[in-house]
Order: structure tokens, then C-alpha cells, then sequence
């Protein structure tokens, strides 16, 4: 409690005392103030961290002390000191915002708990306002990196929705930034001080992720040993993220269309109706037209999900911003490591222009990391960065160069590099830096031998 400061506002001299002699034994620097008036003017003088006041003083009474306070200190704890027949004012000064009440005569234990639960409960809700901030720098337009037209017209396009209600769908391949530029939106937006609540799509079973999204009801299935609340419901004043939409079964897809035209759902194994103010925001890395005609995506909630779509693109389609992306990475991890790497040699920023990155961003993120780990000296050399296992692709074309679509040659790529992990899918998704679940899924689109060791 050191150097908190607290204000007393009473006319009895001996209260003041006690209390005065309380709060100097926890630390505070105290104030004294014998009416309301007196209390007022040291109230708005000072900065003080709490204010305990009588709810019955001379002139000006501790009501409307309490609400002047609250006006001009919105943030301020109160606690009130109240005899037995005030009683009602001191509910009154609740309703004003006072966070407490203490009766006379009073116990100083108990003064010293509502004063210690009342500070606390400032300090977090301070807490949480710092964190919101930088929250908000954190995942602000500004903060883009790179000069990449596409990128750049992509947030462009999320600081304009970024105030709305509307949908949005983010398209772009495992690792570009997805999920970074949905908290942007997020953050930038009135639901700010809401919760943004994030839900992979791909990472559960249809009955678990059903589960997820909407919550259970005790029993509504084996295993349902209580009430679960989904992620609508948590996400409700804020943001849901729907991550690899495009991974969702026929079903999901049904409940979800609803939840999003109506704003209505029932828990599983539940009768009552939920409604919640949610704005959505989903991705994914697949085609989904291809989809729709596939019969694999309904039509109906792809339009509903894409209202503004906003496309990433690939990182080998802006190699230009690589130096100031790995300039950001070396920062970033000196700072988690305590060393003071200078930077990457320039053999070492040709090689990773010049390499294909199927990883994209975050495989370049898992590259700097490593190499800040095993570099010993002040320079990131070439052999820090363990490219050597996949082949680069060139930064500029050569004559008469062979021509392939970007699909034939991530397929290559993969087929390569199962090859080089003799058919362990694990460790290729591992070298590919791509979750497992990705690779399989890549395998299966190319057409690839599935006849291997996993």
C-alpha cells in the first residue's frame, strides 16, 4: 500500500484520528478534511488513490460530496462511514457509485479489509484499462509492416470496416496473418473493451466444436458433467473469430447460418433460446467458391460471412518487405533472450528473399527465433538460419525459365520434403512449419501417396 493516498472526510475529530492512525500504519499518506466543503476542495487538489467520508457532515453533506466526487473522479473508491440511522443514505451512496459502506462503531479490521478489497479492485480495473491500450497500439493499422501493395490494401480495407458491424472474412493461405489482422479489426473498433474470442474450426471433432460454439447442457451427451457456456456466449459485446471456416461440416454449417441471420441458438441438449450481440470475423486458407461448387460449402453462409473480404497475400509475393520483417524479429527476441544480435548478414537476407516459404510469416517468425538462439556472435549468419533442407526459389526469374503455377510448385515442394523426412508426416509438417492437420490436408487436395510411415 505504499504510497496510496487516502482522504478522510469527517467532522468527529476522534474518528479522524483512528482512521488517520490506520491508514498511516498501512502505508497511506493521509489527508483530513472536517466537512464537506473542506473534504472537496482537497479532493480535487490532490490525486488520491481512495476516500473514505461520513455520510452525515457540516455544509455540504456526504451524498453530494459522493456524487461531485463521482462526477469530476468517475474511478475513485468511496467507502462511506454511516450510523445505524442513516441506513438508507448509505444504500443511496451505493446506487451513486460508493463502493462501500462501514457502520459505526466500527471494527478496523473490518475498515482495513474494505480498504484493501476496494484499492485492489481499482488497481485491477486500472490493470485491465493499461492492457486494453496496448492492446490497441499492439494490433493498430499503423503498425503493418512492409510496403507490399496487396498487404497495404488489405488494411486499408480493415481500418474502414473496422467501425461497423459488418462481417468479414480474411482469405489467405497457413501463416499469413490472419488472425493478427481479425484482432486488428477488433481493437480498432467500438467492441474494443469487449472479449475477443477465438475458434478453431479445424481443430475439433463436429460434436466438440458444435459444443464449443454454442455450450452444452448437463448431460446432453457422454461426458456433459455440467453446463458448458459456448463461445457465442462468451463472445458476446465483442468479437468472434472463426478460424479455418472453410474446415466446417455440412451440420456446423446450418447452426451457424442461423446463429449469425437470427443472433439466436440453444445450447445442446437445451430448450432455451440465446441471444447475443456478436460481430463475426472468420478465415480461411481454402477456396471457398471451389467449395460451393464442390458441394462442400453452403452458399447461403458464405455470403453471409462475406460481407467485406479482405485477401493476405502469400510472403513470396512480398519478398520486398522481408528485411524490415526480420529487422521487427531480431528486435522482438533480443528482447526475450537479452541478446543483442545486430541484425542478419546480407548473404544471409538473399537467402531468405530468395526461399519459398510455405510457412509464410510465421515460419519466417519460427526462422529468426532459431537463428537468434543459435547465433553466438552479433550477426546472423547464413548457417544460423537452417535453410539448406528446403530448395529457395529464385528472387528474380531466368531466362527461359520453365513455367509452373504456384500450385505445382508448393506441390513439388511438399512431395520434396516428405521425401528428404522419409514419409513422416510429422517431421515434414514440422520442416514446412505447418500444423500436422494442414499437411494432411495439402496431401490430400494434391493427390500425394498417402502410403507412408506417420
Amino acid at each position: 500500500m505504499a504510497n496510496k493516498r487516502v482522504l478522510i472526510v469527517d467532522d468527529e475529530q476522534a474518528i479522524r484520528e483512528v482512521l488517520s492512525d490506520l491508514f498511516n500504519g498501512l502505508g497511506y499518506h493521509v489527508g483530513l478534511a472536517r466537512d464537506g466543503n473542506e473534504g472537496l476542495d482537497a479532493a480535487l487538489s490532490s490525486d488520491i488513490d481512495l476516500a473514505v467520508l461520513d455520510v452525515s457532515l457540516p455544509g455540504m453533506n456526504g451524498l453530494d460530496l459522493l456524487r461531485v466526487l463521482k462526477e469530476s473522479k468517475p474511478d475513485l473508491p468511496v467507502i462511506m462511514v454511516t450510523g445505524y440511522a442513516s441506513m438508507s443514505a448509505a444504500l443511496k451512496a451505493l446506487k451513486l457509485g460508493a463502493y462501500d459502506y462501514i457502520k459505526k462503531p466500527f471494527n478496523l479490521d473490518d475498515v482495513q479489509s474494505v480498504a484493501q478489497r476496494a484499492v485492489e479492485r481499482q488497481r485491477l480495473i486500472d490493470e485491465n484499462r493499461y492492457l486494453k491500450n496496448e492492446l490497441r497500439m499492439r494490433y493498430g493499422f499503423d503498425n503493418v509492416i512492409g510496403l507490399d501493395a496487396e498487404t497495404q490494401k488489405a488494411y486499408i480495407m480493415a481500418a474502414r470496416v473496422a467501425d461497423s458491424r459488418a462481417s468479414v472474412l480474411i482469405l489467405g493461405e497457413t501463416g499469413t496473418g490472419k488472425e493478427y489482422l481479425a484482432r486488428s479489426i477488433h481493437y480498432q473498433s467500438p467492441r474494443a473493451e469487449g472479449p475477443f474470442v477465438k475458434v478453431s474450426c479445424a481443430a475439433l471433432p463436429e460434436s466438440l466444436l458444435e459444443s464449443e460454439l454454442f455450450g452444452h447442457e448437463k448431460g446432453s451427451f457422454t461426458g456433459a458433467i455440467a453446463r458448458r457456456t459456448g463461445r457465442f456466449e462468451l463472445a458476446d459485446g465483442g468479437t468472434l473469430f472463426l478460424d479455418e471456416i472453410g474446415d466446417t461440416t455440412a451440420t456446423t454449417q446450418i447452426k451457424l447460418l442461423r446463429a449469425l441471420q437470427e443472433k439466436k441458438f440453444e445450447r445442446l441438449g437445451g430448450s432455451e433460446t440465446l441471444s447475443v450481440d456478436v460481430r463475426i470475423i472468420a478465415a480461411t486458407n481454402r477456396d471457398l467458391r471451389k467449395a460451393i461448387a464442390d458441394k462442400l460449402f453452403r452458399e447461403d453462409l458464405y455470403y453471409r460471412l462475406n460481407v467485406v473480404p479482405i485477401t493476405l497475400p502469400p510472403l513470396r509475393e512480398r519478398r520486398q518487405d522481408i528485411p524490415e520483417f526480420v529487422e521487427h524479429l531480431v528486435r522482438k527476441y533480443n528482447e526475450e533472450t537479452g541478446k543483442h544480435i545486430q541484425g542478419v548478414t546480407q548473404e544471409g537476407i538473399s537467402m531468405l528473399q530468395s526461399y519459398l516459404w510455405p510457412g509464410n510469416i510465421r515460419e519466417l517468425e519460427n526462422c529468426i527465433e532459431r537463428a537468434v538462439i543459435l547465433c553466438q556472435g552479433s550477426v546472423i549468419l547464413p548457417q544460423h538460419l537452417l535453410l539448406n533442407d528446403s530448395p529457395p526459389q529464385p528472387a528474380a526469374p531466368r531466362p527461359q525459365v520453365e513455367h509452373k503455377t504456384l500450385r505445382d510448385i508448393e506441390k513439388e515442394h511438399i512431395e520434396l520434403i516428405l521425401l528428404s523426412a522419409g514419409g513422416n508426416q510429422t517431421r515434414a509438417a514440422s520442416v514446412l512449419a505447418i500444423d500436422r492437420k494442414t499437411l494432411r490436408n495439402k496431401i490430400r487436395d494434391y493427390g500425394l501417396d498417402t502410403n507412408m510411415s506417420t
